[in-house]
């Protein structure tokens, strides 16, 4: 059995509050949870791409707390 890591992909919407897409990474399958909507989606390729995606769309999230 693979094991499971965690990652995760936060953004920031215009009112100040935090998004957070979790990806799980199971063998060469992710599967991306977003904890605001319970959103989930299964992705081989860019999951992390994906995840920034739907935080923009869904959330209108796109502040990086990463980046200054």
């Amino acid at each position: 059995m693979p094991s499971m890591t965690t990652s995760k992909v936060s953004r920031w919407d215009q009112h100040g509050r935090e998004h957070v897409v979790h990806v799980r990474k199971s063998g060469m399958q992710r599967q991306l949870s977003c904890d605001t909507c319970d959103w989930r989606k299964g992705a081989q390729f860019l999951p992390w791409l994906k995840a920034e995606e739907h935080l923009a769309e869904a959330h209108q999230a796109t502040v990086d707390p990463t980046a200054s």
